[in-house]
């Protein structure tokens, strides 16, 4: 028993470091995450713009796992807690983005610009809350290069009521 007591925080250590040393894809195949198909803009945008070693991703709407959009003000229609979910989804949809652009998501040296969007109450103050989603799931897949400079920030409205909104500014090799 003692043999085992000593050694456990060792294998705790391990397994921690092993974590960090996976790929980016196979820490969302691990969550039982799948990349959604991106489709063709439907209006005058592209999806990413790629200047020298940026890419800048347009602004995503938040969308639940059937895909369909994820609507209403945040403190009037959801929660604090659905509204981290739906910001979740989005950075689940810039990773789908980047994959297609790039091949595979491990060229992102680092994402470095989140502007987080909330469709909310007038009197709705947990905006930076609801960005979390997005901000803690990257740093999930990317570690420390998944931590970023952030604008989390209330609208009146957004495009087809979305709940969120969110554009990004990612690094890659």
């Amino acid at each position: 028993m003692k043999f085992f007591l000593f050694f456990l925080p060792l294998l705790f250590t391990l397994n921690l470091v092993q974590a960090q040393n996976l790929s980016p894809e196979q820490k969302l195949k691990n969550l039982e995450i799948e990349l959604p198909n991106i489709d063709t803009p439907s209006a005058n945008y592209v999806h990413v713009v790629r200047t020298g070693n940026l890419l800048f991703l347009s602004g995503k709407g938040s969308r639940n796992s059937d895909g369909f959009r994820i609507t209403g003000k945040l403190g009037i229609d959801l929660t604090v807690e659905e509204g981290y979910e739906a910001a979740k989804s989005i950075a689940i949809q810039h990773l789908a983005v980047i994959k297609k652009e790039m091949g595979d998501l491990n060229s992102v040296v680092r994402i470095v610009k989140v502007l987080g969007m909330v469709n909310s109450a007038p009197d709705f103050i947990s905006h930076s809350q609801v960005v979390n989603g997005y901000s803690d799931f990257m740093v999930e897949i990317f570690g420390e290069n998944g931590k970023h400079a952030r604008s989390a920030v209330g609208m009146a409205s957004l495009p087809a009521n979305l709940a969120v909104e969110i554009e990004v500014i990612v690094e890659i090799q």
